[in-house]
């Protein structure tokens, strides 16, 4: 099997922790480690090969970041340039894995979900290899433990048995998400599952159906990846092809036409962490109901959900809220109420605010940096630069930098010149001049850093050299 991690997505619901630039698959919220990085350790001792992650390209080094910081194998990162949701990704996927081998059998894996008991999933993959073999389509239906109104729905058929055994059902149907009365029905009658949006199947009987039930979508990508080309460990496709793609989900595009769909039962505690109130339920509570993260404050409190990221927290006589804080916003909504967030996250899109996109921490493939401070004229950083790295050859049109180091050793490059700043040394670069940091230590470098000028946009830079494929 060759696990396909679909690590796209912006995350949205879990504002204000997830942001496009940092979105919930890169979040640590279900364990000390990322939920991409979940995802893999998963697949640890399931018999798969080393998994191909697709995600979107302004994500790339966030996703190299966090494999390399837990020494996790893979055999490629696949970088979307659009968002076209799964059926295409999956189809770059089948594409791509059909260049590297024969006809291997695909696990396709949402980079977002928690899955509880990892024996019982691996149970049912090799309930599922079984069927791929045989050129079925097969999806993961979760046995539902509630009615939920925030997932869509697979009602089973009749059942699949081998050697006298039952080892799936075919699908009669797949339901959207319905209303809570509905589900109600739905979890009662014992003839549904959660929709998991986890598939098995070979690559050809994929590419197949695509070209069955959703020929452009197949001949898209296949004009899209006949343009590839590699950038370290990245494969780039043609990002003008692509974008031409329809914008369709594999369920939309092939699973709810074709006669080969099968479902496979899993048993297992499983949630696709798609709001603050899912997380709530899979989380530690006390014994008033109440979960909380980092340093938190409760009196006269249940029910709830409090995530403190960087400051001291207390609710008192609340009950059936979340509240969740960042170095740059705090969110609190009734837990009932939390897929309203949507609301927000859309007037801050519509007003260009930053805490849309960023976090105030804001990580790049050389390290991060903090905007701790800012006024009218100036904004103060924190930079952090790993070692061995190094920024881009850039200069500013409007603004001048001040960088005092605080820790490590910094080498600057400004126009000509090139020299070394130590602990509590500092040095200046005025607007226009063309300039470079460079860590050439083997600790992490820190320095704050002064901007003074009349704009200070992130815009506000001109790449001549980078690493890291981002020159101008």
């Amino acid at each position: 099997m060759k696990p396909i991690i679909l690590a796209g997505g912006s995350g949205s619901r879990l504002w204000p922790k997830s942001r496009v630039a940092m979105p919930k698959q890169f979040l640590s919220l279900t364990s000390s480690d990322s939920m991409l990085q979940d995802t893999v350790k998963r697949l640890a001792g399931s018999g798969t090969s080393d998994p191909l992650i697709i995600c979107n390209e302004a994500h790339r080094f966030l996703v190299a970041e966090q494999l390399r910081q837990q020494n996790l194998a893979y055999s490629g990162i696949l970088l979307e340039p659009v968002s076209r949701n799964t059926a295409p990704a999956i189809a770059l996927a089948a594409l791509k894995a059909i260049e590297n081998d024969d006809d291997p059998i695909l696990l396709i894996l949402p980079a977002d979900h928690f899955i509880q008991d990892h024996a019982k999933f691996h149970i049912a993959l090799e309930q599922a290899k079984h069927l791929a073999q045989q050129d079925k389509l097969v999806t993961f239906g979760i046995t539902p433990d509630i009615p939920h109104s925030g997932y869509g729905y697979i009602k089973r058929g009749s059942s699949l048995t081998e050697h006298s055994q039952n080892v799936g059902f075919e699908i009669s149907e797949f339901v959207e998400k319905p209303d809570l009365v509905t589900a109600e029905a739905y979890v009662s009658s014992g003839d549904y599952f959660w929709n998991s949006g986890i598939f098995m199947f070979k690559a050809s009987v994929y590419l197949q159906s695509l070209a069955q039930y959703a020929p452009t979508i197949l001949s898209v990508c296949k004009q899209a990846l006949s343009r590839q080309s590699q950038d370290m460990d990245f494969t780039r496709i043609d990002t003008d092809i692509f974008a031409s793609c329809p914008d369709n989900s594999i369920d939309y595009a092939v699973m709810e036409h074709t006669q080969d769909a099968v479902v496979i039962p899993l048993n297992t505690h499983w949630t696709d962490v798609g709001s603050w109130s899912s997380l709530w339920e899979i989380t530690e509570k006390d014994a008033l109901g109440n979960a909380c993260i980092g340093d938190v404050m409760l009196h006269n409190t249940t029910n709830s959900y409090i995530n403190a990221e960087g400051k001291l927290v207390s609710v008192i006589g609340l009950d059936n809220v979340v509240v969740v804080e960042t170095k740059d916003a705090v969110m609190v909504a009734d837990k009932d109420k939390v897929q309203d967030i949507k609301h927000v996250v859309n007037a801050l899109k519509a007003q260009r605010r930053s805490e849309y996109v960023f976090h105030r921490e804001v990580f790049r493939p050389w390290g991060s940096y903090d905007a701790i401070d800012s006024g009218e004229r100036f904004q103060v950083k924190r930079i952090r630069v790993k070692p061995g790295e190094k920024l881009s050859l850039q200069m500013h049109h409007h603004r001048a930098e001040h960088w005092i180091v605080v820790t490590g050793t910094a080498q600057v490059t400004i126009g000509e010149q090139t020299q070394i700043i130590s602990e509590n040394e500092s040095t200046y670069i005025p607007i226009g001049a063309v300039h470079c940091l460079e860590n050439p230590g083997s600790i992490t470098l820190e320095l704050i850093e002064v901007q003074s000028g009349s704009y200070l946009g992130e815009d506000d830079i001109v790449r001549f050299s980078d690493r890291y494929g981002r020159c101008d």
